[in-house]
């Protein structure tokens, strides 16, 4: 499940060179002729690691202020009235802006003169400014819309969760956004219409739900009549919270109406027509391969999402060892609760039985929401046994907006505001419980919520004497795969107590083990959508309907799936070494610590981290 904060990033590539020759003989000179070199003035190491968070977290600013939509999400009040700039012009200062920085890092710091807090902050700077200009390189290959997601879906609900009104002001500004909206489409639709020119056309799955969803957000009052849409009504309801004549609450709302029916829908029009005249040029379902550089344009993806060198055919050859494995621990359980079928036969009881499923109903949703919610209340109580630090911001569960779950995924996760006005959200898609398993939902709360993205992600920004790139930045491997190794620590943690929840947990695993065959297989071997679909129905627990999401968001987002279990089996590896290393010493709580307390980080670098964990806590 994907989390909306991840970002890619390259590898650190680190060059050694040794001497095969002798070398020449060097002239005797005597000390006497040889002027004594000058000192160089003593440096001290914490003063450099100051400097050098002053610098970074200045040029996180910089950066920060060219986005107003990442200023609201982090509780800031600057640019209120804007949304971003979805320009190429805007992508490309962007990139000089990092271009310059990086190389006023390398000029102003050097790495051995800082303490090892400083060396990490450098190394992970330097990383992600490269991977920056790296992918700039393939800026165009990004779909600016598809089933999984379109800015007509997530703007809606950028208003809705991040844009408070606390004053007539501030209902000004999220009047002001309104209206923006229609530049916003007219951006987004340049952008789609010069990526259809250079042949980079969004697979055909993609025309229909991203046509509804925006339609749906144009549905109700002020554009039609009945209910008033999801955007209107949050504007209503915040407006009437205010402490404002009656008057003034009526004027901010019949121009909320005005901005809605005028520049607000000018621009939803803007964005289907755009989007309604490339669908004839979508030829049929490909992978990356189908792009122009499409093979090279899959490698760097893969290195983006994995942080690693692993090749595709390497990826793939995981997956199918990783398939093989899990199959032979559902085959224990499945022994364990006496079905005598085989395995197939098993997943088929489990997705058919309506004992296994909620009611299709509101109340069944809302029994959903409040098993979630149980399940993260279990690991809260439990949590100080197994963490040093836990997250001080509040974790929420809800079900997924209505207007936008033909484009959302199964499950994600929202990071909170750092200034405690929005909390943690692990959002579920609840949009047919026919296709929910209750044996699944304990596995996918431990992932999204706690143990899982709420620790990582509303912990790292709020850790202490970190700076702030490194609070709000990700990595999708390590995301990823900490959210999977969370689903497996439920079980150490006491959880699973039913057989089938354990089968559910391995049900979750072998899913993410499936995305590597079934990633790999499309954008590399060539699958078809049809073709990948059956693999995931004939090898995982997963109803057709989730399966065909799932399939379809991999043909839009190359690589991403392949994160999860790569990330996981690195987390996996580094305990056990850490296990083997330090025997009696070791603490499930350091080691934890070790893997989130600098913050996201790239695999290498984690390796890194975890060995100076082994090397401190041996020598204690």
């Amino acid at each position: 499940m994907p989390v909306k904060a991840s970002r890619p990033l390259v590898l650190l590539f680190l060059a050694t060179a040794a001497c095969t020759t002798s070398p020449p003989p060097v002239a005797v000179v005597p000390v006497a002729t040889v002027a004594p070199a000058p000192q160089a003035p003593p440096v001290d190491p914490v003063a450099e690691e100051k400097r050098l968070d002053a610098f970074v977290d200045a040029a996180f600013e910089e950066q920060l202020a060219r986005s107003p939509e990442f200023l609201t999400s982090l509780g800031r009040k600057d640019q209120y009235d804007r949304l971003n700039s979805y320009t190429d012009a805007h992508r490309l200062e962007s990139v000089a802006i990092t271009r310059r920085q990086l190389d006023e890092l390398h000029a102003r710091f050097d790495p051995t003169r800082l303490t090892p807090a400083g060396r990490l902050t450098y190394t992970l700077f330097d990383y992600q400014a490269k991977q920056d200009i790296a992918d700039s390189d393939w800026r165009w290959y990004g779909f600016e819309a598809s089933v999984n997601g379109s800015p007509a879906g997530e703007i809606p609900v950028f208003l809705i969760n991040n844009h408070s009104i606390g004053t007539v002001a501030e209902a000004e500004a999220y009047n002001a956004r309104l209206r923006e909206v229609e530049r916003v489409m007219s951006e987004v639709s340049a952008n789609i219409r010069q990526q259809t020119a250079m042949g980079i056309i969004p697979p055909q799955m993609n025309f229909a739900p991203v046509r509804d969803d925006a339609k749906a957000v144009l549905a109700g009052a002020p554009f039609t009549s009945g209910k008033d849409t999801p955007v209107f009504a949050d504007f209503k309801a915040k407006v009437a919270k205010l402490d404002a004549p009656a008057a003034e609450k009526a004027r901010l709302v019949s121009e909320a109406r005005a901005a809605l029916t005028g520049p607000f829908q000018s621009g939803y029009r803007t964005f289907l027509a755009t989007w309604d005249s490339i669908a004839p040029q979508a030829q049929g379902n490909k992978g990356a391969w189908s792009l122009p550089n499409g093979e090279t344009y899959y490698a760097h993806q893969l290195r983006d999402m994995t942080t690693t060198d692993l090749t595709a055919d390497q990826i793939h050859q995981l997956g199918l060892q990783q398939v093989a494995r899990i199959h032979g621990e559902m085959e224990r359980i499945k022994a364990q609760v006496g079905f005598t079928g085989t395995l197939q036969q098993f997943f088929k009881e489990l997705t058919t039985n309506p004992k296994y499923k909620y009611p299709n109903t509101a109340a069944g949703r809302q029994q959903y929401l409040a098993d979630a919610k149980g399940y993260i209340a279990q690991v809260m109580a439990a949590a100080p046994q197994w963490f040093r630090r836990l997250p001080k911001a509040p974790l929420d569960v809800r079900a997924v907006e209505p207007w936008r779950q033909a484009t959302a995924s199964i499950a994600f996760y929202n990071r909170p505001s750092p200034d405690g006005s929005r909390p943690g959200i692990y959002y579920v898609n609840l949009a047919d419980m026919r296709n929910v398993l209750k044996p699944q939902i304990e596995a996918i709360s431990y992932h999204e919520g706690a143990p899982g993205h709420h620790f990582q992600i509303a912990l790292a920004q709020e850790l202490p004497n970190v700076p702030k790139f490194r609070r709000f930045s990700g990595y999708g491997a390590y995301s990823e795969g900490w959210g999977l190794y969370a689903e497996g620590l439920g079980k150490e943690m006491g959880f699973y107590q039913d057989p089938i929840s354990e089968f559910g947990m391995l049900s979750t695993q072998l899913w993410r083990a499936v995305r590597l065959v079934t990633d790999t297989g499309i954008h590399s071997k060539r699958w078809s959508r049809e073709q990948t679909i059956q693999y995931f129905l004939d090898n995982a627990l997963l109803s057709k309907a989730d399966a065909t999401k799932e399939v379809e968001r991999y043909f839009n987002w190359p690589g991403q799936a392949t994160g999860y279990m790569v990330g996981q089996l690195k987390i996996l590896e580094l305990r056990a070494k850490a296990k083997a290393a330090l025997g009696s010493k070791f603490d499930i709580r350091d080691f934890h610590a070790a893997v989130l307390e600098n913050g996201s980080l790239p695999l290498d670098v984690l390796e890194q981290e975890v060995d100076a964990y082994i090397k401190a806590r041996s020598q204690r």
